[in-house]
């Protein structure tokens, strides 16, 4: 009877640690077998291979030493030969086991309390991996706890089965915690380190402002009104970008709520910090429009190869357009995604009164015409000399005051200035040591030829080696604001995908793929994105 009350006890044991922890039973009776395998191995010899299992049901434990099967033996306490092997076991051969039952051994203090390090240690780190799995899955989701202590500005938060911490910059401005308070807060990550998983919390995360609305707003929860986009100054400001899949709900009518009460919430939350909800348009001009209210803005130019967007507003709502520090525009950026340049009227007029003195000036210089035909021809929305050139001659003659003979004329000289100026180019590209080769290239010119030998790119070789970054220039997006870096061909009007076209030339001309290859790569593109549409 003793040893069917050990073996209870045993059992107890494990599933009232299993329940403490929250881990699986198996592995509390786990670490108990390798505590009995240490312990066991103190007495019979650290070098000898000891098995331990213990029955999950019955709690009856049994223990082996296992011998490893060899033709000649070289560590006694871990190996047999071959021929004493198959006087216990026929069947045995090289490489198997023989396994010899030992009998049960009581345990020293010393074994015991080694015994019990392995335990905990095990429990431990199975506790831990149970931690980490479980808010590895919460990431993106909001938790609550109370606080622990502060250290340092960063808030410890017990979640009660385990820690988080707010670090400083993680913390609204202003907002002040003391042990014992409630705090909610967004899961942006978890990481495996040394001491356990830490558990790190944000509430200044766009995400948990998302999050705290799907919890006042069912049609957010509900998937029916979607958060396109957010853009937060914490404690201070937020844009929030909504939209609806039903016609018959209003997006920003829903998130306010009957009076304001479900924004109010939020607000709340977040330490009164105002939020402007608007509703979200694939039309980036009528975006930015909602975006910089209370705002009145009075055009909209885009650049959408720079993704910049030119606002113009009238002279009195430049302060309010920008707000605070700039808080309103930088805003309205980071919600668009595209940087946002704002003016006024008056500046606006200014600039374009000086791009229409320029281009006079510029018609009058190379064409060698008079002040009133130059400013005729830049007031008609001729902008270089390039456009008079390879413009019909009817679109010119069109001008009031213009006839044929005019036009033809004034194409003429032109198309003579453009030549000459290629003349110069010309004799430049030689002059750095361009390659002729390159003009075989579709879509070079003199002008281009002299840019990239500036920039030490001089044969068709050189050319193929290019990437479309390298000629267009890029743009990296970091803590709300865009950055351009420059490209070769900066100063040109060429987009990433002729960039990438007269790459893609010089590499046939180089030799490095062929005509069938070239033509295979467009209708192998075109097939993924048709894949991935479907």
């Amino acid at each position: 009877m003793a040893v069917s009350a050990n073996r209870l006890e045993l059992l107890q044991i494990a599933d009232a640690v299993a329940r403490e922890k929250s881990i699986d039973r198996m592995v509390v009776i786990e670490a108990m077998q390798d505590a009995m395998e240490k312990a066991a191995k103190g007495r019979y010899g650290a070098e000898t291979e000891i098995k331990v299992e213990i029955n999950p049901r019955s709690g009856e434990t049994r223990m082996w030493r296992l011998l490893e099967i060899v033709e000649e033996v070289e560590e006694p306490g871990r190996q047999v030969d071959l021929k004493h092997a198959q006087i216990k076991s026929p069947t045995a051969k090289v490489g198997d086991f023989l396994t010899e039952p030992l009998p049960p051994m009581e345990f020293g203090r010393i074994a015991a309390q080694s015994a019990k390090q392995v335990i905990v240690q095990k429990v431990r780190d199975a506790e831990r991996e149970r931690m980490y799995d479980e808010y590895f899955n919460r990431i993106g989701e909001i938790v609550n706890g109370s606080v622990k202590r502060v250290e340092y500005g960063n808030v410890i938060v017990d979640l009660g089965r385990g820690e988080a911490i707010i670090r400083r910059d993680e913390l609204i401005p202003r907002e002040m915690f003391r042990y014992g308070d409630r705090v909610r807060a967004y899961v942006y990550d978890v990481r495996r380190e040394q001491r356990g998983p830490q558990i790190f919390l944000s509430r200044t995360h766009p995400q948990f402002m998302a999050k705290l609305f799907m919890q006042e707003v069912p049609e957010i929860y509900d998937g029916i009104i979607t958060i396109r986009s957010i853009a937060r100054d914490p404690g201070s400001r937020a844009k929030i970008a909504v939209t609806s899949s039903d016609s018959s709900i209003d997006p920003v009518g829903a998130c306010v709520g009957m009076r304001g009460s479900r924004v109010q919430a939020v607000v709340g939350e977040l330490q009164g910090e105002k939020i402007d909800i608007i509703p979200w348009t694939d039309s980036i001009a009528d975006l930015v429009v909602s975006a910089l209210q209370p705002a009145d803005v009075a055009k909209v130019v885009l650049d959408e190869q720079a993704e910049r967007i030119e606002v113009v507003v009238p002279d009195e709502q430049l302060s309010l357009a920008i707000g605070r520090r700039g808080q309103n525009v930088r805003l309205a950026s980071q919600l668009i995604g595209w940087d946002i340049d704002i003016l006024t009227e008056q500046e606006e007029s200014e600039r374009r009164h000086k791009e229409f003195t320029e281009r006079s000036t510029l018609f009058m210089d190379a064409l060698d015409v008079d002040e009133m035909v130059a400013q005729l021809l830049a007031s008609e929305g001729f902008s270089s000399v390039e456009e008079l050139a390879y413009i019909e001659v009817n679109e010119i003659a069109s001008i009031d005051g213009f006839d044929e003979e005019t036009a033809a004329e004034i194409q003429n000289r032109a198309t003579e200035y453009l030549a000459a100026i290629d003349r110069a180019h010309d004799e430049e590209r030689q002059a750095l040591g361009v390659a002729d080769e390159l003009y075989e290239v579709p879509g070079l010119t003199a002008a281009m030829l002299v840019a990239l030998g500036k920039d030490d790119i001089k044969t068709v070789e050189d050319f193929a080696g290019c990437a479309a970054d390298d000629l267009v220039g890029w743009s990296e997006r970091k803590d709300g604001e865009t950055k351009r870096f420059d490209g070769t061909l900066k100063d040109f009007p060429v987009s990433r995908e002729e960039a990438e076209d007269m790459i893609m030339q010089a590499r046939v001309r180089a030799g490095w793929i062929d005509e069938a290859e070239l033509a295979q790569a467009p209708a192998e593109e075109g097939e993924a994105q048709s894949e991935a549409a479907v």
